[in-house]
């Protein structure tokens, strides 16, 4: 019995890995915006950002940045936050600064460029459903969906090739339209392949 429960729990975790992967080897495909998740104001870094002025603790930020970083981001906290009961119109305008300083300062970080803040509500939503998991602790629900957004893909990447497959000899124009769909097909599957070889990394 325990032993048909470890067979299952490891099925589980591969097939959790390969749906994983594959989602990356989509957003590469399909060149999801990179900013779009970190620089939204309802992003978790700049949800952290908020929830550090109100309370004034600025060390719940301090995780989304290189220790390097601090000596920038700590003063312009505390000016900041020095700044809550002035004048609104000034502490907002500083508010911005800072939140900016920060997320470029994170994106840095992350080798990556900052192309300013996002508005709430840009975020993609799948990468709202894995917040929500991370909240509520349901991942079942989250693979489920991601399960189903895979499958779409990869069945309309294989769909295309195939169709072309039959007629990919029958003119110069229907080869290349055949090399194209190949091509997109092919690297999906290399790529999932190579990350699940070498280990995924984090991407924007």
């Amino acid at each position: 019995m325990m032993k048909t429960n470890n067979s299952n729990l490891k099925n589980k975790l591969l097939k959790s890995a390969f749906i994983l992967s594959l989602i990356a080897v989509f957003s590469f495909v399909n060149v999801q915006p990179a900013s779009a998740h970190c620089d939204s104001y309802d992003g978790p870094a700049l949800i952290d950002a908020a929830k550090a002025l109100e309370t004034n603790n600025v060390d719940l930020i301090l995780k989304w940045i290189n220790t390097d970083m601090e000596a920038e981001v700590v003063p312009l906290f505390h000016k900041t936050y020095s700044l809550r009961n002035g004048d609104k119109e000034v502490y907002e305008i500083v508010k911005k600064h800072f939140y900016e300083t920060f997320i470029r300062l994170h994106r840095e970080m992350e080798g990556a460029p900052f192309t300013g803040l996002k508005p709430a509500g840009t975020t993609a939503h799948i990468t709202v459903m894995s917040d929500k998991a991370l909240n509520t602790g349901d991942f079942a629900s989250l693979l489920t969906a991601l399960n189903k957004h895979v499958n779409g893909q990869l069945q309309e990447k294989y769909n295309k090739t195939a169709a072309l497959y039959k007629v990919k000899d029958n003119s110069v124009e229907e080869g290349r339209q055949y090399v194209k769909a190949y091509v997109d097909y092919t690297h999906s599957v290399e790529a999932v392949h190579d990350l699940l070889a070498g280990g995924g990394a984090h991407q924007h």
